[in-house]
């Protein structure tokens, strides 16, 4: 028996991604911005740019140590209740605090900065300071977290949408391939009803990411029940990777780029022709070529243009702006290239 699709859930409780340099940019300016307002607090009796530089090396220690540490946890960190989350978070900063604290102490006690304050002085007015950000730095991230999961829902329903458009297409003509097949051949009646409960089971985790290897799979089925119909005329040429990349991909989104070129390539043509899909694996990302045969004089009312606009959509919702969907004519033949991030949403970067 086939094996089913396994969808994969969305995060139960999305963490903010503080590893990247645009977030790291970010951080620093917040803490900069802690840095000014203690170096120009009221009760200070230096003058406020003297301290201004020695704060912001303080702050930014403090601010970049603690950022790594929670890039380092952020995959367990994301498996934990939110509770639990804030207090780790929280721990991680005092002990930052505490390090560059007891080091900052030891440096400006030597250059007699500090005169008379105590070490205990100095690391509990570091310590109330650093729960003060921390607790807003926390309510900053329930808000991401709360943002978060409104846009997550708000892509599964337009994915669900989307998704919907595409799936009568391939349903309908399936069902009739296995219907003719029940009259020729039973046991290719029954692999062409087993790929399409396959299909179907795919079809309802519409909005949901299965792997690209179950994918692929998917994608050989639905040619395959097109094979039966088409015969002869159908001719596919797979060239992929002895090992695939282990990436998450919206359910059913390079079927219905195979379906666009056997619809436009092949069925159009009395004479059939050649799907050609090629599996690119690169550093940064997955390359799928998929060529079928073009043909100019097709209405232009027929032409898959829709289709690639609908799935190139359902990208953007998932991936954001790091993949890609683009068509060309190259060499005479219709080309649809997809090019898919390996860096996953919701994920470790």
């Amino acid at each position: 028996m086939n094996k089913a699709v396994t969808a994969t859930p969305y995060p139960l409780f999305p963490l903010p991604d503080l590893c990247h340099g645009r977030m790291v940019m970010r951080m620093l300016v917040l803490a900069q911005a802690v840095a000014i307002m203690l170096a120009f607090a009221p009760a200070a009796a230096e003058s406020p740019w003297q301290r201004l530089g020695l704060i912001s090396l303080f702050v930014h220690w403090i601010a970049l140590l603690s950022g790594y540490s929670y890039c380092k946890l952020r995959p367990q960190l994301a498996r934990q209740k939110p509770l639990m989350i804030a207090t780790a978070c929280l721990s991680l900063l005092f002990l930052m605090t505490v390090l560059v604290s007891s080091l900052a102490w030891l440096w400006l006690h030597d250059l007699g900065v500090l005169g008379s304050q105590s070490f205990w002085h100095f690391m509990l007015a570091n310590l109330m300071i650093a729960l003060i950000v921390g607790l807003m730095a926390i309510q900053l991230g329930l808000m991401h977290a709360e943002r978060s999961q409104q846009l997550a829902a708000q892509s599964r329903a337009e994915l669900g949408a989307l998704q919907a458009r595409i799936q009568p297409h391939f349903l309908f003509n399936s069902l009739n391939t296995a219907a003719e097949l029940t009259q020729q051949d039973s046991q290719a009646a029954e692999q062409a009803l087993l790929n399409l409960a396959d299909l179907f089971r795919a079809a309802m985790h519409a909005g949901e990411q299965i792997s690209l290897a179950e994918e692929l799979t998917l994608a050989r089925q639905y040619l395959a029940l097109e094979q039966w119909r088409l015969g002869e005329r159908l001719q596919q040429n797979w060239q992929l990777p002895e090992t695939l990349p282990k990436l998450q991909v919206p359910a059913l989104t390079i079927q219905p780029l195979l379906e666009n070129a056997v619809r436009h390539g092949i069925e159009s043509d009395q004479r059939g022709g050649s799907i050609d899909i090629e599996l690119i694996n690169s550093s940064q990302s997955v390359t799928l070529l998929i060529t079928n045969p073009f043909l100019p004089a097709l209405d232009k009312s027929r032409s898959n243009g829709v289709a690639l606009v609908n799935i190139r959509q359902r990208l953007q919702l998932y991936f954001g702006d790091s993949a890609s969907l683009s068509r060309s004519i190259v060499d005479g033949k219709f080309r649809v290239k997809l090019v898919l991030p390996k860096t996953q949403p919701g994920t470790n970067r």
